[in-house]
């Protein structure tokens, strides 16, 4: 009996790259036509492996799961599975963390600029009509200001370096990273995360969403940056309290956010933020690229089928 893959949902318009992956494995694959918790966990109790993108694996589905031995998110953050059931259950949880490094790294920085540049709210005039150079004066100079790295990963650090090429200096906090791995890639680690708020003029996030940093942007945490300060964020939308941030932009405590992900995707309408000239949003596709998305979806395939063939998993999270 080949063993199975489930793949609980999908955003992608087929799944010949996973299919490839596993026939030639021998592996049996099949796509969930419901991403709800009845049809995952009568489909799930038979599978191997689950690939999951968006669905949510709750710890009411995992246990529905009798011979799952690996669960893969097709993506860095994996805040939809939970983590501690799947331990308990001797289940490995694994993502992808080593695809869209530059496509993340090219988004922030381009929002950034599009953001600090004004060139979204100019674009916008020109287009009513309206022929004011005068509205930009008030765009910081970038040479010299202080670029903040909230979380200096691998992305952190690709971001960095584009930060670095605009002649900004390039700052970060992380607790998990050390100065000396820091300096390899120009990041002067500030230590005191207090301090660390307040110094920077830029602040882009590079966290994932877990307990300890949901909300880690909140009415206080905000109050302590610059008024002139702006907010950029490609990581988990739950990183931030919007309404604390609505409040701070709209009180002219910060400058300015761009923002690729928010708190609930797809938000039921225009988010309150969007009414916002001061704001940027796009919709959650920093990871995106014509390479990506194949690369992302061949490199979850793969360690599924490493797991299932050795016992072990590449990119382990638990």
């Amino acid at each position: 009996m080949n063993p199975s893959v489930l793949m609980t949902d999908t955003i992608f318009p087929d799944t010949l790259v996973e299919q490839d992956v596993f026939q030639k494995e021998s592996i049996d694959f099949r796509l969930s036509p419901s991403g709800e918790l009845a049809s995952l966990g009568e489909l799930g109790k038979d599978a191997d492996a689950l690939l999951v993108v968006y669905a949510d694996v709750s710890a009411e589905l995992i246990e529905q799961l009798d011979r799952c031995k690996i669960i893969v998110k097709a993506g860095i953050g994996y805040n939809n599975i939970d983590v501690e059931a799947a331990s308990r259950k001797g289940i490995i949880v694994a993502n992808v963390p080593d695809y869209c490094q530059d496509e993340v790294a090219d988004h922030t920085f381009g929002m950034f600029l599009a953001l600090v540049r004004k060139i979204c709210h100019l674009d916008s005039q020109v287009k009513q009509g309206v022929w004011n150079a005068n509205q930009a004066k008030s765009v910081p100079q970038l040479r010299g200001k202080k670029f903040g790295l909230l979380g200096c990963g691998a992305i952190g650090q690709q971001v960095a370096l584009r930060a670095r090429a605009f002649g900004l200096e390039v700052v970060g906090y992380d607790p998990y990273s050390s100065p000396d791995l820091l300096a390899q890639h120009h990041i002067s680690q500030i230590e005191d995360f207090d301090e660390f708020l307040h110094e920077v003029d830029f602040l882009s996030l590079h966290l994932p969403l877990t307990e300890d940093t949901r909300h880690i942007l909140n009415k206080s945490t905000l109050s302590k940056m610059k008024e002139t300060s702006v907010v950029i964020n490609t990581s988990r939308g739950g990183l931030i309290q919007e309404n604390d941030l609505f409040t701070a932009l709209i009180e002219g405590r910060l400058a300015g956010a761009a923002m690729d992900v928010l708190e609930q995707e797809p938000p039921e309408g225009a988010p309150e933020l969007s009414s916002l000239d001061n704001v940027v949003i796009t919709p959650h596709t920093a990871f995106l690229s014509q390479d990506s998305v194949a690369a992302l979806r061949k490199k979850a395939s793969q360690e599924i089928v490493r797991t299932i063939r050795n016992g072990k998993a590449s990119n382990p999270v638990n």
